[in-house]
């Protein structure tokens, strides 16, 4: 009976998360389009961050819970998913071209600040200290990305400009409630199926709210891939994934700090490989190609089975 509506919850919990972030990303996207930024940056930017929002209301709520196992796990586990599940799904739709300076910069910098994560959590803790270390890189990278989008002209026109802005700022305001009262609602149910099932919440925030928070980016990226949009779908599980190690980790551990686990010594390896492994499929011809899609499936489908 406790099973079913803990399930329950988790799953009212994930459909807010996912409502809400998409009704952040219709309303930022827009208000981002008034501005002007083209769409690379808005991918890298503002869909980025609405993406992962719910990454960032649970493992924010974990850590000031005290279950800082899933804190990391969902963050870690998110970016894993991220590459070898939504981009590989992405790719299976259409294959997806892969812009230079994702290949030069953004994709090398998720991989570094991935080692930097590990090399933090070699004493069993994300400090205080060392979250602030990650929110410096956080700024070093929204100049980086200020300067791209001065280089870029606007190449897309849409309804954007006829939409009202009270319109706007409501998704916007609406879809951030969604995803903090969702998040709250994911937390607990995923703690108390973990106690029930006896599963460890390394495991759960991995798998269960790494999925659960991942669906945003699933459905973003896999319809901009349908769209042949390949500059927002890469773009936005990049900027998501290094949005959730620089912005989210930093700032749950300035705020408090968020133990690390030996195991998730394997799960951030596992992190770099699948960055290390879409470097290497988009290498040669700037291009994820459908095949590039079946394997990095197949390479998440061993990793799952390594932590099962």
């Amino acid at each position: 009976m406790e099973m079913g509506l803990q399930a329950a919850l988790l799953a009212i919990g994930f459909l807010l998360l996912v409502k809400g972030a998409d009704w952040f990303v219709a309303g930022a996207s827009a208000l981002a389009e008034k501005c002007k930024i083209p769409p690379l940056v808005i991918g890298l930017t503002v869909v980025a961050m609405g993406t992962s929002l719910p990454e960032a209301s649970v493992s924010i709520s974990a850590a000031l819970k005290g279950n800082a196992e899933i804190t990391v796990g969902n963050i870690v586990g998110s970016n894993i998913l991220n590459i070898l599940i939504i981009l590989g799904l992405s790719a299976l739709f259409h294959p997806l071209l892969v812009k230079k300076t994702t290949l030069r910069y953004e994709l090398p910098f998720l991989t570094g600040i991935t080692g930097l994560l590990l090399l933090q959590g070699q004493d069993g803790t994300i400090s205080q200290a060392d979250g602030l270390i990650l929110l410096c890189f956080f700024a070093l990278y929204v100049i980086y990305l200020l300067l791209l989008a001065k280089k870029k002209p606007e190449t897309d026109k849409n309804n954007a400009y006829q939409q009202k802005l009270w319109k706007i700022v409501l998704l916007v305001v609406l879809g951030l409630a969604a995803t903090v009262v969702g998040s709250a609602l994911a937390v607990d149910a995923a703690c108390v199926i973990a106690r029930l099932l006896g599963m460890s919440e390394r495991f759960i925030g991995l798998t269960i709210v790494a999925l659960g928070t991942s669906l945003p980016e699933l459905f973003t990226s896999v319809s901009a891939a349908r769209r042949g949009d390949s500059d927002l779908a890469i773009g936005n599980i990049v900027g998501s994934n290094i949005f959730n190690i620089l912005l989210i980790i930093g700032l749950s551990a300035a705020i408090l700090p968020v133990p690390f686990a030996p195991d998730f010594r394997f799960d951030c390896l596992a992190a770099i490989a699948a960055a290390v492994l879409l470097l290497f499929c988009c290498g040669k011809n700037n291009k994820l190609k459908r095949w590039h899609g079946a394997m990095l499936l197949a390479v998440y489908a061993v990793y799952f089975f390594i932590i099962f």
